[in-house]
Order: structure tokens, then sequence, then C-alpha cells
């Protein structure tokens, strides 16, 4: 894929991250990972234990040795658990990594803006290279890339709901008034979606539901990273201006005369 991007120290080629929830098997999340080409994969650390016995955990079918792990705080709903989390987070995995998740709703599972903003200057302060998610809220995108946040992650639409880009305005805004990585997340559906994240230019896109909710979590996977490369090639290439009406495809000067 075209470039690379950076995060904090972190260094990545893969513009898809994939998450770890949903999936039939941990083999069939793997499998749907070397499939995506993704080099970074997000880990629930509420939800998924990491202390299974050998051969059972995650961390057995997806090693840190080979990918990155992002862990997230997802379940998170105070501003001290999720830094109690991502403190847990940077012990078991020993990363500086974290994925900022503090949810405001349990029905939309949007998250609480005010409370991430607290947690991610308190993160910051500490050393974590912050990966917040947060609403399309192009002034809530400033002020956590202005306290110094690696990347901000606005959702395309609620989580685990598919519907793709409800608003790629605020995108567009958001990527213009921030100097950090946009990374989009929640949301993406299909990888049409993918594809038009990458072409508003998002630095990447964060997806888990989309490939393992699909009939073919493997095919979707492959499908999502043929999505973002072609997005990002065409975000590359500038696309030709609309207009609203025909212009001919062929020059007219030197034409025939009958």
């Amino acid at each position: 894929m075209s470039g690379q991007y950076q995060l904090g120290t972190h260094l990545f080629s893969s513009r898809i991250i994939l998450g770890s929830g949903k999936y039939e098997s941990f083999e069939q999340n793997r499998a749907c990972v070397d499939e995506s080409g993704a080099e970074m994969v997000t880990v629930a650390l509420r939800r998924i234990p990491l202390d299974s016995p050998e051969g059972r955990s995650l961390l057995d079918h997806i090693p840190p040795d080979r990918f990155k792990i992002l862990p997230n705080t997802a379940g998170c709903y105070t501003v001290e658990d999720a830094v109690t989390t991502a403190k847990l987070g940077r012990e078991l995995l020993e990363t500086d990594l974290v994925k900022l998740e503090v949810i405001g709703d349990d029905r939309t599972l949007f998250p609480d803006v005010a409370a991430t903003i607290e947690a991610a200057r308190i993160l910051v302060k500490d050393g974590f290279t912050v990966l917040p998610y947060v609403t399309d809220d192009p002034v809530a995108c400033q002020r956590l890339a202005e306290m110094g946040c690696a990347a901000v992650m606005p959702l395309a639409a609620p989580i685990g709901s598919g519907m793709g880009i409800r608003n790629p305005a605020n995108l567009r805004i958001i990527l213009e008034t921030v100097e950090v990585p946009m990374i989009v997340d929640a949301g993406v559906g299909t990888a049409s979606d993918a594809a038009l994240a990458m072409e508003l230019g998002a630095t990447a896109v964060l997806m888990n539901t989309g490939i393992a909710l699909a009939k073919d979590p493997v095919k979707m996977a492959r499908a999502m990273r043929l999505g973002i490369e072609a997005g990002r090639l065409a975000y590359e290439s500038g696309r030709m201006p609309q207009r609203l009406y025909a212009s001919a495809s062929s020059p007219l000067d030197g034409l025939a005369n009958f």
C-alpha cells in the first residue's frame, strides 16, 4: 500500500487496522488479519482474556512479535476506568499505544466527548501514544490533536452498524483542521465504505464487525484490503472535477467535416 505513516514512534505501511471481536474463532480472526494485510490488531482488554491456557489465547494466534497489538479501553464509561485499563494494557502488552474509548451512551455506544478529552489529557501526560475514538466533531478532534494525541479516530457511523460514512462533510473538515493522522473508526460495512474513507483522505480505517459478521469473513477481509488500496490510490491520483453538464471525452478539434 502506498507510503508509510507514523503514530507516535510507530511506523506502519498497512492502512487497515483490524479488531478482534465477534469472530467465530481465534483461527478465523488470524486468517482475516492475514488476508487484510493488517499490521495492527486492536484488543479490548475488558472483554478478551489474555491469560488463557497456552494455545487458547488470542495472543497465541496474533502474537505481539509479529503484529502491533493496540489495547483499547472498550467497555469503559468513566475517565477513571479508561485510565486504569490503559495502564493495565501497557503493563500486560508492554506498549505505549492505546485506543481510548470512553462510552457515553449504552444504546448508540457514542463516546462521552468530555470524558474522552479528559482521559486523553491524563494519558498523553503519562507518555501514552493515544488514539482516541470520538464523534465526527471537528472541534473535539482539534482539541485532542492540540493536546498531543497521535491521531484522531472519528466514527463514520455507530459501532457495529455497518451504515458506512454518514457525514463525509465533517470528515473533510476534520482533515482540513487537524495536523495528525485521521483514522476512520466504526460503521464501515463493506469495501466501498472503506474506499470512500480513503478517497476523502483518511490515513487508515479501523474495522471489525464489517468483516467478522460477513457471510465469508476471510473473503470480506480481502475485499476490504482492495477497497483501501483503491481508495488510497484514487486519493493520491486526484479525481477529475465534477461538472453539471456533459463534456466530450474526445477532442472536437480536427473533426472530419461531412
